[in-house]
């Protein structure tokens, strides 16, 4: 039984329950709105509803949404920056609104939508996700709620997190899908992969499939054999030795290092008041080094990597800059992402690995200093809800359907991967060999990448037999011809963050 028929006969089941005001929505206001609006639109009341209006004027007349901006393309498309009024609270809504940044990337009302969740800071100049361009579609992108400048004042930190955005992100699609009336897919790298999930978790039936790539499922904090599995197994065994000694010798090395590192953020005016110490935001970001290789490098690039016997301190400190950043860790830096810091100290968890090859240059106690209490202000409380991943993840293995997750084999992320169960339905896991956090279907192997294409195309609508998308993928139409917002979407994807 597929999860949208069990949904049905749910439903059937509550009609009576609703019926006699047994249960109640928690969005009945936006529903009621909703109703409204539409009875509304029956009667042309809105150039929200005119398919002859321009698409500026028709996204202006949306309650709620401000165009702040329209930006040029020189691809045919429009594309608009614009906000969103979003309760602080979807659930108790009187406690007041905030706006939300998003943009539109428009290219016709016939075509499919992708709704694009980067889980963190909008990027404002146009760009289009691999998904995007495969359906030669419009795409929607969305503020992960409590970044700036989406963010109300003063925050309550704890309307920051999972269930809040995912009705953030069902508040939007249900109030856009006036104006674009074709299939929706949602998609997200890393964080954002992971916020495609939630959305999916929390209103299965808004959108007909989720990509999502580089997406980590850590469900058990307490359990970090994975990444430590990972980093014992991951490439040649010369290029992992490589790595440690130029790690431990970051640490060997402090009494002269940690001066310049020191220099280079008082000319920077960093200060560290949420790391605590200079000493101790040195020791996190060489902490960060081996990790932020392999996420963000190739195997090959190990040739990179400073000889520890050999390298000067000027080519230890510049691997040290380019993996970790000399001012990463200070306050202006990490105030940019409290927001995913505050979340992965309160539901996302965050990643522990062995560190014994650095045993006795070590300054802090490991877990205390890489936890991400640590990158959270002290003046924002936190407190680890240990069921909301597993709550994801068991909600994937029993009801997920037309899912597909993209991991790259080499990226540390991946170690805690996303697994199907026995109620998954019509959903795929495809890793790309060798490949890193910027993993995606193009990079797969041809079969599996030519699949993985048929399935998004039929998830939209586009790929003709509905059978297997093993039976039709030699012969899928590809996308759009990869271009200049393409270039740009890779970009902002693999841009340097914490996850």
């Amino acid at each position: 039984m597929t999860t949208k028929l069990k949904r049905l006969l749910v439903s059937v089941l509550l009609i009576p329950l609703f019926a006699v005001g047994g249960l109640a929505a928690p969005a009945s206001a936006d529903s009621g709105r909703a109703a409204a609006e539409a009875a509304g639109s029956a009667h042309g009341r809105s150039p929200a509803d005119d398919p002859t209006a321009d698409i500026k004027d028709r996204l202006a007349a949306i309650p709620g949404v401000t165009i702040t901006e329209e930006q040029p393309t020189t691809t045919g498309h429009r594309y608009f920056l614009a906000t969103y009024t979003q309760p602080i609270d979807h659930f108790r809504p009187w406690l007041g609104t905030f706006q939300q940044r998003f943009s539109v990337l428009h290219r016709g009302y016939d075509r499919p939508t992708v709704f694009y969740t980067n889980g963190y800071t909008l990027g404002t100049t146009p760009s289009r996700t691999e998904p995007t361009r495969l359906v030669d579609g419009n795409q929607v992108s969305i503020e992960y709620r409590y970044f700036t400048p989406s963010r109300p004042e003063p925050a309550d930190w704890s309307k920051a997190g999972i269930r809040q955005q995912a009705a953030d992100s069902h508040k939007l699609v249900t109030a856009l899908k006036r104006i674009y009336q074709a299939e929706w897919l949602s998609t997200g790298a890393s964080k954002g992969g992971m916020s495609s999930t939630f959305y999916r978790r929390f209103y299965p039936d808004d959108v007909a499939g989720t990509i999502a790539y580089v997406a980590p499922n850590n469900t058990d904090v307490n359990d970090y054999s994975a990444y430590s599995d990972f980093f014992r197994t991951v490439g040649t065994p010369e290029c992992r030795a490589k790595l440690n000694a130029a790690q431990r010798e970051l640490l060997v090395r402090r009494d002269r290092l940690e001066p310049r590192f020191i220099a280079a953020n008082t000319a920077a005016g960093s200060t560290f008041t949420t790391l605590g110490t200079p000493d101790r935001a040195y020791e996190a970001g060489v902490l960060d080094v081996v990790w932020a290789f392999w996420q963000y490098s190739l195997e090959s690039d190990c040739a990179k990597v400073p000889v520890a016997a050999t390298a000067t301190d000027d080519e230890l400190l510049a691997w040290y800059d380019a993996e970790s950043g000399l001012t990463g860790n200070s306050d202006q830096s990490l105030a940019k992402y409290t927001a995913y810091y505050y979340q992965a100290a309160t539901e996302l968890g965050a990643p522990y690995f062995d560190v014994s090859h650095l045993q006795g240059q070590l300054h802090y106690d490991y877990k205390e200093l890489y936890s991400a209490r640590s990158y959270v202000p002290k003046s924002i409380p936190t407190v680890f809800n240990p069921y909301a991943m597993p709550d994801i993840d068991r909600w994937v293995k029993r009801e997920g359907e037309r899912i597909m997750f993209v991991y790259g084999g080499n990226d540390p992320w991946g170690a805690k991967p996303f697994h199907l169960g026995r109620g998954s339905d019509d959903s795929y896991v495809y890793v790309v060999p060798g490949g890193n956090h910027g993993s995606n279907i193009g990079k797969l192997p041809a079969d599996q990448s030519a699949e993985a294409t048929a399935k998004v195309l039929e998830w939209a609508g586009l790929g003709g037999d509905q059978g297997d998308a093993r039976s039709f993928a030699k012969s899928a139409q590809p996308g759009a011809p990869f271009g200049p917002l393409d270039v740009e979407g890779q970009r902002l994807e693999q841009e340097r963050r914490p996850l």
